[in-house]
């Protein structure tokens, strides 16, 4: 374990600096992926298993970035899905490079089989 010159250990030192930031996300707050409808996602089964996504993207578009093209299927057994970064700063719903809306959702889109955020809108 490593340990600050405090005494702390530096997880103690990180959750203790997180606890000051008044302007710090929550998870709650963080937007859910409230629907996913690529099905040769390795996230997706039954809806999107991934513990957060981010999005991505360039040109107009607003990629999943978490998409995962394999057979395999992964993630967690019980999950709600979060926004955890988004890149496109010229969506509506970003404000910091973080996600305002509600919840988002993620289908194809782009003209390509690849997953999108379908709630991504140029400002």
């Amino acid at each position: 374990m490593l340990v600050t010159a405090a005494g702390q250990s530096y997880r103690e030192k990180q959750v203790d600096t997180l606890n000051r930031s008044e302007d710090l996300m929550t998870t709650m707050e963080m937007p859910h992926v409230s629907e996913c409808t690529v099905s040769d996602c390795s996230y997706n089964h039954d809806g999107c298993h991934a513990f957060a996504i981010n999005v991505s993207g360039n040109n107009g578009t607003a990629e999943c970035g978490t998409f995962v093209p394999l057979s395999a299927k992964g993630g967690l057994d019980r999950v709600t899905s979060l926004v955890g970064a988004c890149q496109r700063a010229d969506c509506v719903h970003n404000q910091d490079l973080e996600c305002t809306a509600s919840d988002i959702r993620v289908g194809a889109g782009g003209g390509d089989d690849t997953a999108h955020c379908l709630t991504y809108q140029r400002r």
